[in-house]
């Protein structure tokens, strides 16, 4: 049965040192801002990766040797991950902001139990404890 968390009731997960630490409301919503300013830049980055590749599509590569060739074919795809990569994380962040709306905000996915806030801290968009990311990652 999965956690879930009222916004002004936050996950508890233990510190280091053992003791129960809980988001406060105040806290959440920092985050929360954080989020959506970063979706906000990324965004911005978004826009201006794709108008970077619709431009580079439009310039004629007549009389270009093949050097040329490959270093715009290069930046072009260099640009296209970027705009990928930015996407997913904007994507992650909209499910963080989403998971403290529905109050399921620092409860990892795999096990349910509290994801540790020095965690959340530090990536904010985890969505599974340290244990069960380590799982997922030696596979």
């Amino acid at each position: 049965m999965a956690a879930t968390v009222r916004a002004d009731e936050s996950a508890v997960a233990p510190s280091e040192n053992g003791s129960a630490v809980t988001w406060s409301a105040e806290e959440l919503a920092e985050v929360r801002g954080r989020l959506a300013a970063e979706i906000e830049e990324l965004n911005r980055e978004i826009v201006r990766a794709e108008s970077e590749i619709a431009s580079s599509d439009v310039t004629d590569g007549a009389g270009d040797d093949q050097a040329d060739a490959g270093a715009r074919t290069y930046e072009r795809e260099r640009e296209i991950a970027l705009t990928l990569n930015a996407r997913d994380l904007v994507a992650q962040n909209e499910r963080a902001i989403a998971r403290i709306d529905a109050g399921t905000y620092g409860v990892c996915e795999s096990c349910h139990k509290p994801i540790g806030k020095e965690r959340l801290q530090a990536f904010p968009r985890a969505t599974l404890c340290v244990v069960c990311k380590q799982r997922e990652e030696r596979r």
